[in-house]
């Protein structure tokens, strides 16, 4: 007998969009698997008393019956188990199926040039599309089976409703070339005795497993029911708040996917997901004529129920759990390190990391990957920057492409389309997004530079030359920082808004105040009087001086509008960013009077935010880490004049463009007042430097 060669298994033919599943064994003898690991006879239907129930169908999973009582997996996710639903075969056009042929052919081991066939969907209906509305629609009752095709996630590949995946990675157990001896049905899957394995791509695979073969701690039905008990009848509402506010700025859902099953009443939604949709949509709740005047939901319950129901859906790997995730760390008292690191490794898990363009998944599925991508690695970079911690996302192992406008296109057919009423808005946000991507990367280039720990002892080892090879590294970095914001596009400026209509690029210009001033923090914390020639030692404190006012201007400008809307988990921690180095340079002032000009700053800043802070709640955590500032600030003390040496005249110690030169000894810095809400000397305001 011939031993079949280790070939790789040729590309997997595309998967073909929401159409009514076929019997697992249907098409079977059309794949160019091995016909030596052919089963004989698995692939025969079942007789009709037999068949599976219409879900285990939809789920191709094995259908244990009971006597007199449900089957297995519906009693386990309590639901309907009918038996009404006809197994029709996939309807392909004739020229379609040629198309097919003519692919499978390429496909052959034979072929070392093959390129996998791009997914593409089918031709919508000739009918316009009609509107959907968030309203539910009222779910079958047990006596009435519903007819209503599968939905579109149920054809992914990391959102289907009842199975969950795991990526293969080449150094596991499972060699790719070993399972592509397989037999492949129409939904490229093959069996193993560690479960299905689905082929994505020439090269890259998936285990998947059906949810109810994980046992977890919880219940996902008691966790749903929980939700929607604390929200009430406010859930359409709260829904519409959240597509409206949130999805533009920050657009990790698929809209219309989930507006499909929530319009039809669907009961296997992800409760962290829905539960953190709602608690971000509640940030809104006084503002909705819809909700305002009811008693707003009990937010630390729901929040309570997200937590604990996202640790349980790690367990079964999905897109729907990096979701919610991701969607409770923008919520400023959620956003911890350790669920961040917990998040990557999920993404992981159902290959978030890699490039899908050539997988064989929805085209749909393909740009949410890619965006729901984007979002983990910038959480993962902004929450390394917060924590003063390393990155868990490294260059050489993403390989995900910047996603570009085609990838915002939330349309799936044959689904009807929604109104959208703020075309302009999307449109914002969805720059403002990929704009905070390249940023990011930007800021962690900047991290790499100057916090890792490499960097840190080699700055520590440079010693009196520490700055200089502190500035020569800054190089680089400031030219990517000053092209990105030279080439900003026109509605990411600060200034470009409609009254009255949320303004979202107020977190991304914040981002690149946060960025710039890591830049000149690293910088000044390299200065030492004691070795740095004073000249240095002015020109990168009147640098750092110059940056820290525009980021005070900046706050200054930032309007209702800007206020309102969504803005981005790391803000928080940004504002205080501010605040860290106005204190730095107060601490590290070489006179009295520049030292007040900083205090007076930061009480303005700190002024700045009170006010801010009525319209934006979360801002009240920058307050907070102002205050500890203020705190430590109260035990500075004068130290000898940082510029000894430069000749009166020369800007040693410039405030508001005077010479300030002190001689040596001990200088007391007035700090008493910072803190104090009071009115600010006009003459510190405007005050700029030029380097």
């Amino acid at each position: 007998m011939a031993v079949p060669s280790l070939a790789p298994r040729p590309s997997p033919r595309p998967t073909a969009a929401w159409s009514p599943p076929k019997h697992v064994g249907e098409g079977k003898e059309n794949r160019p698997a091995l016909k030596l690991l052919q089963p004989s006879s698995s692939s025969q239907a079942r007789s009709k008393r037999e068949r599976p129930c219409d879900a285990c169908r939809r789920r191709k999973s094995k259908c244990v019956l009971q006597e007199g009582r449900r089957c297995v997996l519906c009693e386990f996710h309590k639901q309907e188990c009918t038996f009404v639903e006809n197994a029709q075969p996939r309807k392909r056009k004739a020229h379609d199926a040629s198309k097919a042929d003519h692919a499978m052919k390429k496909s052959s081991p034979s072929s070392p040039s093959h390129q996998l066939p791009v997914f593409t969907p089918p031709t919508p209906a000739a009918a316009p599309p009609k509107p959907i509305s968030v309203e539910r629609q009222p779910t079958p009752s047990a006596g009435q089976p519903s007819m209503r095709k599968p939905f579109v996630v149920d054809e992914s590949l990391s959102l289907q409703r009842h199975r969950h995946c795991k990526y293969l990675g080449q150094t596991t157990a499972l060699d790719a070339r070993l399972i592509g001896l397989g037999s492949f049905n129409e939904k490229n899957e093959t069996e193993s005795q560690l479960g299905s394995l689905r082929q994505v791509s020439r090269t890259e695979y998936f285990s998947t497993q059906d949810d109810a073969d994980v046992s977890v701690p919880d219940d996902e039905s008691r966790a749903l029911a929980d939700v929607e008990q604390v929200i009430g009848s406010h859930g359409p509402a709260l829904i519409d708040i959240y597509f409206r506010n949130v999805q533009p700025s920050y657009p990790i859902i698929q809209k219309h996917a989930f507006l499909d099953r929530y319009q039809h009443g669907d009961r296997q939604f992800n409760p962290p997901l829905l539960a953190a949709m709602y608690m971000l949509a509640m940030r809104w709740w006084d503002q909705d004529p819809a909700v305002s005047s009811h008693p707003k939901p009990d937010l630390a319950r729901l929040e309570s129920i997200a937590i604990s129901s996202l640790t349980a859906a790690m367990h079964r790997p999905k897109m729907s759990a990096v979701q919610a995730g991701l969607l409770l760390l923008q919520r400023a008292k959620s956003s911890t390190w350790t669920l961040t690191v917990q998040l990557v490794a999920l993404g992981q898990d159902i290959g978030l990391h890699l490039d899908c363009s050539d997988w064989s998944i929805p085209l749909w599925e393909k740009k949410l990957r890619k965006r729901l991508a984007w979002a983990l690695y910038m959480q993962d970079k902004w929450s390394a920057l917060m924590h003063g911690r390393p990155s868990h996302i490294n260059a050489s192992d993403w390989n995900v492409p910047i996603p570009t406008d085609d990838d915002f296109d939330e349309t799936i057919h044959p689904l009807p389309t929604p109104n959208e009423d703020t075309d302009s808005q999307a449109s914002r946000g969805r720059t403002v997004f990929i704009q905070m991507i390249s940023l990011t990367s930007i800021m962690s280039e900047v991290c790499t530079t100057f916090y890792s720990e490499s960097a840190k002892t080699e700055l520590s080892r440079a010693g009196q030359y520490a700055t200089q090879l502190a500035l020569a590294r800054a190089k680089p970095v400031q030219i990517k920082l000053r092209d990105w914001f030279t080439k900003l596009p026109e509605t990411c400026k600060i200034d470009n808004f409609t009254p009255s209509h949320l303004a979202p690029q107020g977190y991304l210009h914040l981002a690149y105040f946060a960025t710039e001033i890591s830049i000149h923090r690293r910088i000044v914390q390299s200065l030492d009087p004691a070795t740095t020639n004073p000249y240095m030692l002015y020109i990168c404190r009147s640098a750092a001086k110059t940056r820290l006012i525009s980021a005070l201007d900046f706050v200054n400008r930032l309007k209702p509008e800007h206020l309102d809307a969504f803005w981005y988990f790391a803000s928080t921690a940004n504002f205080s960013l501010i605040a860290t180095f106005g204190a730095l340079l107060m601490a590290t002032s070489p006179g009295k009077e520049e030292a007040k000009f900083y205090a007076c700053r930061l009480n303005e800043f700190r002024w700045t935010l009170t006010v801010s802070c009525k319209k934006a709640k979360w801002i009240s955590g920058a307050l907070e880490n102002l205050g500890a500032l203020r705190f430590l600030l109260r035990g500075v003390e004068g130290r000898p004049s940082l510029m000894m040496g430069v000749e009166e005249g020369d800007g040693g110690g410039v405030v508001g463009g005077t010479c300030n030169g002190v001689e040596g000894g001990g200088m007391e810095v007035e700090v008493e007042g910072w803190g104090e809400e009071e009115q600010m000397n006009g003459n510190m305001h405007g005050v700029t430097m030029s380097v």
